[in-house]
């Protein structure tokens, strides 16, 4: 009898250490692992990203990787890595510059290190709705300087996806730029992100994602600059229960690629695969645009308040950020940057 006590004691013991193994084994991604067997591939395209593919920008490099692998009869193989499963983007670009990575989904704030020109899509009220986006990514005369900005490191920038337009989410109602003011604004670690909101004269702290939750829930920070798309997905709604659509630019993923792989392809791989990359990439814009209208209106549901500032106001952003875009056209290129705004009416 005490044996049998002993024995089921320390089953009872064990028992919650192996339910947590089992659940730390959970695979995040298994639900997107390929419905093919990629052994047999002549080429692999490594792609990272440091989200998660329930957003539909992210979840574009499964797409892109089933269709690439049907479209090119199983010859290249996109061995797409979400979820920072390669590290951060500084590290993950120094590999693709190297050709150890091959692509990346590059959030357009780090995109912008990697040529001054890609930091045109960050300025504000420059590439700041959808309709720009697509006219954007469509218009070779803007296009085409985008995406051979950083050629002569290797790099070129072959297509865009997004996760929505940028706002502040915020613990009280934002109506006017007096009411922001008041609030403490986490802004993501981009120089040209802290310019425009000194230039807004708002408080702000410059701080990595992943330390947002706590800041919010301490109140270091009572704002959040992001995308409604984002802030509802990863449940920061919870905590700032308000929402002012500024729309001032859209959340990007940039597809950079290594120069000298892509060459390498035979000529008609080569034609495959971008192809494929620029259908599936507008089509998840499409997406994008519909995740953005369902997630705006789940968190309606959930009793989230939006909130469009008044023309005057948007008026008065745009006008206070007018010396930042003349700053940072000095290193884009003012003439670029002009005939950038003059296309999209911006």
């Amino acid at each position: 009898m005490k044996k049998l006590l002993v024995v089921v004691l320390l089953l009872a013991l064990s028992l919650p250490g192996a339910v947590l193994a089992a659940e730390k084994k959970k695979d995040p991604l298994a639900a997107w692992k390929p419905k093919f067997d990629p052994s047999g591939a002549k080429y692999t395209y490594i792609l990272s990203n440091i989200s998660h593919p329930v957003i539909e920008g992210v979840a574009a490099g499964y797409r892109i990787r089933d269709k690439v692998w049907e479209a090119s009869n199983g010859q290249i193989y996109v061995d797409y890595r979400p979820l920072r499963q390669l590290g951060g983007e500084k590290d993950v670009y120094n590999k693709l510059k190297l050709g150890a990575v091959q692509g990346m989904l590059s959030s357009s704030v780090f995109a912008a290190n990697a040529a001054d020109k890609l930091g045109i899509v960050n300025l504000p009220y420059v590439v700041d709705t959808f309709d720009k986006l697509d006219t954007f990514r469509n218009d070779p005369e803007v296009w085409g300087p985008f995406s051979n900005a950083a050629a002569s490191k290797g790099v070129l920038a072959i297509d865009i996806t997004g996760y929505g337009p940028y706002g502040w989410a915020t613990t009280e109602p934002v109506k006017n730029l007096a009411d922001a003011k008041k609030f403490n604004f986490r802004v993501a670690e981009a120089p040209v992100n802290a310019d425009f909101y000194k230039a807004w004269g708002l408080q702000f702290t410059v701080m990595p994602w992943g330390d947002v939750p706590q800041a919010l829930q301490t109140g270091v920070i009572t704002g959040l600059d992001h995308t409604a798309i984002v802030c509802n997905i990863t449940k920061k709604f919870t905590i700032a229960k308000s929402f002012t659509e500024l729309n001032y630019a859209q959340g990007l993923f940039v597809h950079l690629i290594n120069k000298r792989w892509l060459d390498k392809l035979p000529a008609d791989l080569k034609a495959t695969f971008l192809k494929v990359v620029a259908e599936e990439s507008a089509a998840t814009r499409a997406l994008t645009r519909q995740q953005h209208d369902a997630q705006v209106a789940k968190a309606k549901d959930a009793g989230i308040e939006f909130i469009q500032l008044s023309a005057e106001e948007i008026a008065e952003l745009k006008k206070l950020a007018e010396p930042v875009l003349e700053k940072w056209g000095k290193k884009i290129g003012p003439d670029y940057l002009a005939k950038v705004r003059a296309k999209l009416g911006s």
